[in-house]
């Protein structure tokens, strides 16, 4: 079974599910929750708490763990139960990273043997035959062809949990020599923002709150607080488009694809600067994952057989 998981870090996606990269650790299994993982004598649960950003995923088990998570749901999701389940895994790096990592990537997910966990009371069994690594962004406008075939030249731009990456496509193919990563994403942003609303009005605020302000979703926050959020977020918006111009990235002369969670958030801000002239968004969260899909099942239709 061919299973894509796009591991940001702020939330971990699959082509049907998204959840908060977080994690917390237990040596007894604990009470009132079903979703409980047990793998390696230890119990695991999701948590609302995200963890903190890390260049390089694999430095320790929790985004392998994280990945189990995203496995057992989408083996659940689709119905599928044997002894042992044969999992292809279609995973991403951000391109700055992807000539570094990928195969580090690759090593990390690819256990040897078969694999044992417990998640919701039910056992599962699964061996990874084989671990495909793409690049991010170029995966998540792979479903929205229509978008980039025809242009000569135009900027992916990936706003996602923790950084900004932007790649250059030449006639819809990826340029990896023009790919470069900001320290601008979402989280960097919430950040400020809660600490600019905890300095002018004495309140704390979760990303939670930010999310719902943007999204003019209903909040009991008063309106000078939401003013904060959302100048907070126009300013952000603003270093984004100011850095990219650094980096000789200049969306008045080349059209840009908007893609990431961060983007949804900030497409209004977007959309409305004088620095944007033509913008198309992918705006479903999933975007990178669906894409791993479509490169996977591509990539394993061309493997030789035997």
């Amino acid at each position: 079974m061919l299973i894509a998981i796009d591991h940001g870090n702020y939330a971990i996606k699959t082509t049907n599910h998204s959840f908060i990269s977080g994690l917390s650790e237990h040596t007894v299994k604990p009470p009132m929750t079903d979703e409980i993982l047990e793998y390696g004598g230890k119990y695991w649960t999701l948590s609302g708490r995200r963890l903190s950003y890390m260049r390089d995923k694999t430095q320790d088990d929790r985004y392998f763990i994280l990945t189990l998570f995203a496995i057992a749901k989408e083996l659940e999701n689709r119905g599928q139960y044997t002894p042992v389940e044969q999992i292809q895994l279609a995973v991403g790096l951000p391109p700055e990273h992807f000539g570094v990592l990928k195969d580090k990537f690759a090593r990390y997910f690819k256990r040897d043997g078969i694999i044992k966990f417990v998640y919701g009371d039910k056992p599962y069994s699964i061996k990874i035959d084989r671990v495909m690594v793409f690049p991010q962004a170029y995966a998540a406008v792979i479903p929205q062809s229509s978008l980039v075939v025809h242009t000569v030249r135009m900027f992916v731009v990936d706003i996602g949990g923790y950084t900004t990456d932007v790649l250059l496509l030449k006639n819809g193919k990826p340029d990896l020599q023009f790919c470069r990563s900001l320290e601008t994403g979402i989280i960097t942003m919430n950040n400020e923002i809660i600490r600019k609303v905890g300095a002018l009005h004495d309140m704390r605020i979760e990303d939670e709150h930010i999310s719902a302000v943007l999204q003019s979703e209903n909040t009991i926050l008063p309106e000078d607080v939401k003013e904060t959020i959302c100048e907070a977020t126009k300013l952000h918006a603003q270093d984004i488009l100011n850095q990219l111009r650094e980096l000789q990235v200049d969306l008045r002369s080349n059209p840009a694809v908007f893609i990431g969670g961060g983007s949804i958030l900030l497409k209004h801000f977007l959309m409305s600067s004088p620095l944007v002239a033509k913008a198309d968004f992918v705006e479903s969260p999933n975007a990178n994952a669906l894409g791993y899909e479509m490169l996977g099942r591509k990539t394993l239709s061309l493997r030789p057989l035997g």
